[in-house]
């Protein structure tokens, strides 16, 4: 009974945290402001990880804490790859956008990964709480598949990054990341379970070999789609 509460009670928090967002989301990109679109973003990757942070903290949600440390971990490793695809393959862009850049890439990538990856995982994990692991592996698969499909989608129309130099499907969606990010959201997953109850020490060292596999996966999809397939 204890155990059902406490997911009940994390679960509202989820909910209501990210119904804060939402509105948040909407008021910063849509409200007509004249500010540049890296600070908005910015300020909403910042608010974000902020939110997430501090309810896990006052609430005392030592999973939730533990993960958004995973995931923060992991998204501002994810700069490496990022700068590898814009600046040696030369397949991404990020546009001057008014926000400061880290090699190539816009300052508020350091923190943005974590907010797809936060709700993956927080999903799966309350998913394997009620259900098969499997059942919860494949339902993490396709959550990932579909937040990150639906951002490499749309992220354009806020004059975010966006591909180029690369076979293109639904007009903005580069073919070569779409398995390399769906592996991201099962590695996270995957490798969160493993380690949480290890100290945080292990969590950088995982979060950095998460970043790596990533950084490998993209290279080897690339090639394969780019170079082998749609020669």
């Amino acid at each position: 009974m204890e155990k059902n509460a406490n997911t009940a009670k994390t679960t509202r928090d989820f909910i209501i945290v990210h119904f804060i967002f939402t509105v948040l989301c909407f008021a910063v990109l849509f409200i007509p402001i004249q500010i540049a679109i890296g600070i908005k973003l910015f300020i909403l990757v910042i608010g974000y990880n902020l939110l997430i942070s501090l309810v896990g903290l006052f609430r005392k949600y030592s999973e939730w804490v533990k993960l958004w440390v995973f995931v923060f971990l992991i998204s501002l490793f994810q700069i490496w790859p990022d700068w590898f695809l814009s600046a040696q393959l030369n397949i991404l862009v990020f546009p001057e956008d008014g926000l400061f850049k880290i090699g190539p890439v816009s300052g508020y990538m350091a923190g943005l990964w974590a907010i797809p990856l936060f709700l993956i995982c927080f999903i799966g994990l309350k998913l394997k709480e009620n259900y098969s692991y499997s059942k919860a592996l494949i339902a993490v698969g396709l959550i990932s598949l579909t937040i990150f499909g639906l951002s490499e989608q749309s992220m354009w129309m806020l004059q975010s990054w966006y591909p180029q130099n690369v076979t293109l499907i639904f007009d903005h969606l580069a073919v070569y990341i779409i398995i390399p990010e769906v592996l991201l959201g099962l590695t996270t997953f995957y490798y969160f379970q493993k380690i949480e109850n290890m100290n945080y020490l292990m969590l950088i060292v995982v979060a950095f070999g998460i970043m790596l596999f990533y950084l490998g996966s993209v290279s080897f999809f690339y090639f394969l789609f780019e170079k082998v397939i749609f020669i």
